[in-house]
C-alpha cells in the first residue's frame, strides 16, 4: 500500500475508524498510524475522536475502534487557511 491509496480511501469515505483501515489494507495498526501521520502533517487528514461513547465508563474500548481519521477536503483546507489569516 502506498500513501496515495490510503488518501484516496479516506477521501472516498470521509471518516474512517482505524479498525476499518486495518481490515481493508490488511496492515497492522502501527504501520497505518505512521502513514496517517504523514498525511496529517501534509494536512490531508485529521485525527478525530469517536463521536459517541460505548455507554460504559470502563475505558476499555479497543483504540482501533475509537481512533477515527477524517479527510480534509480542499474546501475545508481553504476555510482553515482563511480563518488563520
Amino acid at each position: 500500500m502506498i500513501l496515495s491509496e490510503l488518501r484516496t480511501y479516506l477521501k472516498d469515505r470521509k471518516s474512517v475508524a482505524l479498525r476499518d483501515l486495518i481490515l481493508h489494507f490488511d496492515t497492522d495498526a502501527d504501520a497505518l498510524r505512521g502513514m496517517l501521520q504523514v498525511l496529517i502533517a501534509k494536512n490531508y487528514v485529521q485525527k478525530a475522536s469517536a463521536k459517541e461513547a460505548c455507554g460504559t465508563s470502563c475505558c476499555k474500548c479497543d483504540s482501533t475502534l475509537t481512533e477515527i481519521y477524517e479527510y480534509n477536503s480542499p474546501t475545508e483546507l481553504k476555510k482553515q487557511k482563511e480563518s488563520i489569516a
